[in-house]
């Protein structure tokens, strides 16, 4: 007879960085919180907010809790994901808490009633913002999802109001090659199926961040202050 192999979990503190443009202050009015996709670190995916941060607009961008090699072990380019299918529940829950604590921080800097909050997931990031959103203490104004799914698990019936409250945009290049057109439709079938309001922002590009729709995006923010 062999032992069995038996599955066991501690959680464990651990070291997590994020990044930010701007500075929490007084004069602070915005706060964007911005998740990169898969691959991508914090550091390189800030850089695309860098026009858009102010002393009025803070933007915070977390990293994935779990980074690799791009170009296999040994490899130079380095990359950061949220979760992957192992042990994905603990995964989930974990980045969820982690993205929490930040938001926490930035309050106990701001308070949260002088502030407009715009949460952005970009590819992966748009299930990580989407699953924050609906599960953590985030309390958003505008949820915005750029070339990327919401998560296959979430209650589009349970989350009507909450979506309809948060002005729910949809961002995708013409030419992305990832976010094909047939999945992005069923999606947007399966929002209006469930009454949710949304809009969607097309621009021409691939799957990127493009700079003149974030400045759009920053601008109708400034304008309902």
């Amino acid at each position: 007879m062999t032992n069995q192999i038996t599955p066991n979990a501690i959680v464990t503190p651990r070291t997590a960085r994020y990044y930010t443009l701007g500075t929490a202050c007084p004069a602070t009015r915005e706060v964007w919180f911005a998740c990169h996709g898969y691959g991508q670190l914090a550091e390189y995916f800030a850089r695309h907010f860098s026009h858009i941060a102010s002393k009025e607009r803070l933007v915070v961008v977390p990293e994935g809790l779990s980074r690799f090699y791009l170009d296999g072990p040994g490899g130079r380019r380095v990359g950061a994901t949220w979760m992957t299918k192992e042990d994905r529940l603990n995964e989930i829950e974990d980045y969820i808490k982690y993205l929490d604590k930040i938001s926490r921080e930035i309050f106990n800097r701001i308070p949260r009633e002088q502030v407009k909050v715009t949460a952005l997931g970009f590819s992966q990031g748009t299930a990580t913002v989407s699953r924050w959103i609906t599960r953590g203490d985030i309390n958003a104004d505008r949820l915005i999802l750029w070339a990327g799914m919401l998560p296959p698990e979430l209650d589009l019936a349970a989350c009507h109001p909450l979506f309809n409250r948060l002005n729910l945009t949809l961002v995708l290049g013409d030419q992305d090659e990832y976010a094909r057109p047939a999945i992005i439709e069923k999606q947007e079938t399966l929002l209006n199926t469930h009454g949710i309001r949304f809009r969607n922002i097309r621009f021409s590009g691939t799957h990127k961040l493009n700079s003149e729709v974030l400045e759009t995006l920053a601008m109708e923010m400034s304008i309902q202050k």
